[in-house]
């Protein structure tokens, strides 16, 4: 069974919410209908004419990328001018294009998240928090034939996680009374009558960015006609989002021998450096794309060396004066969200029973040539 767009985009979102984007950046659906059912996924970088040619040749009508294809407002779509022929050839074959940025980049799990493991960073922290997510307690009263129907549903939007535990809940058991009063249908007892009911009193967290999903979760699978549910909030410390990713290294190495972990763990030929190559490095940033304006960030947190791309010649001569490295490996190591979005969406896809085959783009989008 083919999964259909609006699935794969909740399953999208339910890892990288649109939420926790920054203000103003450019996500969502940009091209084309998600009311179809997906023959295939093309997980991409950047939208070029090979990453649709490609998609094409896979059978692929949905291209999740991470980098707009449409970034300003559109005056005009000539089909004459190159990105007008880009946009022309996604329609003509039916392709839709999804965009997750600074949301996956902000994510769990997500593009920083990737990156810092692939560099062997451990207890990491956001260089920049970027929003908070207080917590609501959801609580709600159902019938035990349909407990694990409703905790099913909750969960699967995203509610019962705390911390590294997911599925957290508590239920007991109890009696709840109504009387069904003219009009009603109940899905127990009968029309001006006193019911007692056998029902469990469920009790999950839920961040307040997904109250309006699980409520809705929880309505769709209740039996009851009228549901009867709370929400109080709780004094946890909120859940907080950032951009980049600062962690300790294992074992202290050299900027040198840090510059080598880079090059093979990011999958990159040669990288830009600031800062001597025989000093020592105990803790490094992270931050996948242009990181010029985190540095000071990076150096807050303590951090030696800061791994980012998009480094301009003034930047680089303040840090070399405040005293944290830069490696800037470039812009495209963000090529990390293929394998890892392709990987999310298939287990999710596969869980589900749907057929609908993810694939991590092979088309290298790199625009720099080094020679």
């Amino acid at each position: 069974m083919l999964a259909k767009g609006q699935t794969v985009i909740q399953y999208m979102e339910q890892f990288a919410p649109k939420s926790i984007a920054v203000p103003d950046d450019r996500i969502g659906l940009q091209l084309g209908t998600l009311q179809k059912d997906i023959t295939g996924i093309l997980v991409a970088l950047d939208v070029t004419e090979e990453v649709i040619d490609e998609a094409i040749a896979l059978n692929a009508n949905l291209i999740i990328a991470h980098h707009a294809i449409i970034f300003r407002p559109l005056k005009s779509l000539q089909t004459s001018t190159p990105m007008g022929r880009l946009y022309e050839k996604l329609i003509k074959h039916d392709i839709a294009v999804y965009i997750s940025h600074t949301n996956l980049d902000i994510a769990e799990g997500g593009v920083n998240d990737w990156m810092a493991e692939a560099l062997g960073l451990r207890q990491t922290v956001p260089i920049e928090q970027t929003s908070t997510d207080d917590y609501l307690k959801l609580v709600a009263f159902v019938p035990a034939s349909h407990l694990d129907a409703v905790r099913s549903a909750v969960w699967a939007v995203g509610a019962g996680h705390i911390g590294n535990y997911s599925h957290c809940s508590f239920s007991a058991e109890g009696t709840g009374t109504f009387l069904p009063e003219e009009g009603t249908n109940p899905y127990s007892g009968e029309q001006g009558k006193l019911e007692h009911a056998a029902e469990v009193r469920f009790e999950t967290i839920i961040p307040t960015s997904l109250r309006n999903k699980a409520v809705q979760a929880l309505i769709k699978s209740h039996p009851y006609e009228e549901v009867a549910y709370d929400l109080y909030p709780l004094a946890l410390p909120s859940k907080a989002y950032g951009l980049g990713r600062v962690g300790k290294l294992d074992t202290p190495v050299s900027l040198g021998e840090f510059v080598d972990i880079v090059k093979k763990g990011l999958d990159v030929p040669t990288v830009r450096v600031v800062g001597d190559l025989q000093r020592t490095i105990k803790k490094a940033a992270v931050l996948g794309g242009s990181g010029s304006r985190y540095v000071n960030g990076a150096l807050f947190k303590g951090a030696d060396v800061i791994v980012t791309g998009d480094i301009d010649y003034h930047t680089a001569h303040d840090a070399l004066l405040a005293g944290i490295a830069i490696i800037d490996p470039g812009h495209n190591t963000e090529k990390i969200m293929k394998p890892g979005v392709a990987g999310v969406l298939s287990a999710r896809l596969q869980a589900d029973k749907y057929t609908t085959a993810v694939h991590a783009s092979a088309v290298n989008t790199e625009v720099f040539r080094f020679v």
